[in-house]
């Protein structure tokens, strides 16, 4: 599998490409403030053809190039619904001050072709299969997207859901500590420990590595867990 990642606009949001080599078709993971330029160079670069762009959720960081990249590529895009109304009121997910900075504009529009996100689904695409984890606590329609390789290997791109030694904060519109408890339980620490991480904002990790040393996750691994759909 091929994995391209660089991080995009003033808050550093991660923003990946994945495909199953050079010369294939590609999902685009997170295009967020001025991405369209980085996207676009790293798809001349890998002769890579985009057929979807995914969010993990729907902040303007992640999620502000979405319409100029799908529509631009006639491609669509894939969220969750809880998160679909920041595609068009970006504002909706800020902290007021944020909105303040931003002198209570700032102005988002849908992609001409947008697919809602469902917990457990599996996406076929770009020759890729990629599992759907509704992971909400970050906000209310946050996924994680996870992917096996032939050769054995897992990965995980978990948006604000989990960082290298933190998880996303939850004191935004739509926020819920305890839905990102319930989440980390259920969702993350149930991932076997060789799983890289592929965060929304920083350096990748391992789960096995935010299981032993990530503060946030000590102790819930004692709590009973949810059953779990395998990949």
């Amino acid at each position: 599998m091929l994995v391209v990642g660089f991080p995009t606009g003033a808050l550093q949001a991660n923003c990946y490409l994945l495909a199953a080599g050079e010369g294939a078709a590609c999902v685009i993971v997170d295009p967020g403030q001025d991405a369209v330029e980085p996207v676009t160079e790293a798809l001349r670069k890998h002769r890579l053809s985009p057929v979807a762009v995914l969010l993990t959720h729907g902040h303007f960081d992640h999620a502000f190039s979405v319409t100029p990249v799908c529509d631009g590529n006639d491609v669509p895009a894939w969220i969750h619904p809880d998160d679909r109304a920041m595609l068009s009121d970006p504002l909706k997910g800020v902290s007021r001050e944020t909105a303040a900075f931003f002198g209570g504009r700032l102005e988002m529009r849908e992609p001409s072709d947008v697919r809602e996100l469902t917990d457990g689904v599996t996406l076929d695409l770009a020759g890729l299969r990629l599992l759907v984890d509704h992971t909400p606590g970050h906000t209310g329609g946050s996924v994680m997207f996870r992917a096996g390789t032939e050769e054995g290997g897992r990965l995980v791109l978990s948006g604000d859901t989990l960082f290298a030694g933190s998880i996303g904060r939850t004191d935004l519109p739509g926020g819920d500590h305890s839905a990102m408890l319930e989440s980390l339980r259920d969702k993350v620490l149930t991932l076997p420990d060789d799983t890289v991480v592929l965060p929304g904002h920083g350096g990748t990790t391992t789960i096995g590595r935010e299981r032993a040393g990530n503060p946030f996750l000590l102790g819930l691994d004692d709590r009973p867990a949810a059953p779990r759909q395998g990949m």
